[in-house]
């Protein structure tokens, strides 16, 4: 098992990128994909028509703990996003803990290509406009 951090500096509030990880219409938006959240503790979530899902163990605005498994995986990972703003940048810490070792290089490249930076371009291209 492995561990991974990622940190993401998002130009738009600490709110809007909260917002970003925990409202199912927006996380289609930026995923392309359904998804389904419900935010209370120990309440169940689904990405990409189920392919990852988990449980939100915490979900405050400047934190969201996770618990996070692909379909194929045998255990459980855990995920921590820390959510911080200073003069208008948000910045976004992804922990993931416990990777299966044979899935660290496509969870490592999905992180980038398919959840946080979809999700980083998707606000910053809101702010612009």
């Amino acid at each position: 098992m492995k561990n991974l951090t990622k940190v993401y500096k998002i130009n738009a509030s600490a709110a809007r990128v909260f917002e970003a990880l925990t409202n199912p219409d927006l996380i289609e938006e930026w995923s392309g994909e359904p998804a389904e959240m419900d935010i209370r503790p120990g309440g169940e979530f689904s990405l990409w028509g189920g392919d990852i899902h988990g449980k939100n163990h915490l979900v405050k605005p400047s934190q969201i703990v996770q618990e996070w498994k692909e379909a194929s995986w045998e255990h459980f990972s855990k995920v921590t996003f820390n959510i911080s703003e200073k003069g208008g940048i948000t910045t976004l810490e992804m922990i993931h803990e416990a990777i299966p070792d044979r899935n660290f290089l496509s969870i490592t490249e999905g992180w980038d290509e398919y959840y946080l930076g979809p999700l980083k371009e998707m606000l910053e291209e809101e702010e612009e406009e």
